[in-house]
């Protein structure tokens, strides 16, 4: 099983910028995907963003040109960085880990909390 290790959190004023990391750890293959997913209170869970190693990352609507996510391979690491935030990015956030080698396929951090106020 893949464990996931997030930090990176917090509060910060709109306009501002946080980075989040989470790190893997456990038995996995080189062809996997990490990313973050963002729960506010009373919606559902949407996905931020997703680099699959060897690919090109992706993102949701809503945050492209404002987010990076990056990966460092020789770390099990993803970073999101979150620049020019806003009250609506207020949310949980969590990291991911998908590998289609391993059993179960997908593991999910404990999350983190973000909070931009205005």
């Amino acid at each position: 099983q893949v464990q996931l290790e997030e930090s990176g959190g917090g509060l910060v004023q709109a306009g501002g910028s946080l980075r989040l990391s989470c790190a893997a750890s456990g038995r996995f293959s080189n062809i996997n995907t990490m990313g973050w997913y963002r729960q506010a209170p009373g919606k559902q869970r949407e996905l931020v963003a997703a680099s699959t190693s060897g690919g090109s990352p992706n993102y949701a609507d809503s945050v492209k040109g404002r987010f990076t996510i990056s990966r460092d391979n020789a770390k099990n690491t993803v970073y999101l960085q979150m620049n020019s935030l806003k009250v609506e990015d207020t949310a949980a956030y969590y990291c991911y880990f998908w590998d289609p080698r391993v059993t179960p396929k997908i593991s999910w951090g404990q999350g983190t909390q973000v909070t931009v106020s205005s």
